[in-house]
């Protein structure tokens, strides 16, 4: 019975899902924008992704006051995308972009990405800190403190058990 079950469930979900597929294909206009990376320094690469086939249409572009106008490039399967440089002189904070696509009216996402002052900071999780703080040697101490307790509360109940049938 729980089998028989188990396979109308997984039914339904694959009609709904296959249902809303061509559904999903069949929109023309641009529906999603995507930039990456999220934060950027000024001078930094951004790719702008954009779902949508009329986005594949000569002419295509994205805008931002952050970056110069750029053509979209066809990606397949109702994608297009835009690899742009941010201006050096881009203010800091968030930044919306614009797509143009083909004769669809435009869509704006607004704080799409943001642009930050200087280099982003990579390598030990973005740590700015030299070594060890007041609370990390807190912390190691507390755990330490507890190990040699434990420790010593473990042999001092296998000392006594062990002198328990000596008797």
């Amino acid at each position: 019975m729980r089998t028989t079950r188990a396979l109308a469930v997984a039914v339904t979900a694959g009609a709904v899902v296959g249902l809303a597929a061509p559904t999903a294909s069949a929109w023309a206009d641009p529906s999603n924008i995507v930039a990456m990376p999220s934060v950027i320094p000024r001078g930094g690469q951004l790719t702008v992704t954009v779902d949508g086939s009329a986005c594949q249409a000569v002419g295509s572009k994205v805008t931002s006051d952050a970056f110069p106008d750029t053509n979209l490039k066809t990606m397949g399967g109702g994608t297009a995308s835009a690899n742009t440089t941010i201006h050096h002189h881009a203010s800091p904070g968030a930044h919306s972009i614009t797509v143009h696509c083909g004769s669809s009216a435009p869509l704006t996402k607004p704080n799409a990405f943001t642009v930050i002052h200087g280099g982003v900071r990579g390598g030990l999780g973005g740590s700015s800190s030299a070594g060890a703080t007041s609370t990390d040697m807190a912390i190691g101490g507390v755990l330490v403190a507890a190990a040699v307790v434990g420790g010593g509360v473990f042999w001092m109940r296998r000392r006594s058990e062990s002198a328990g049938r000596g008797i």
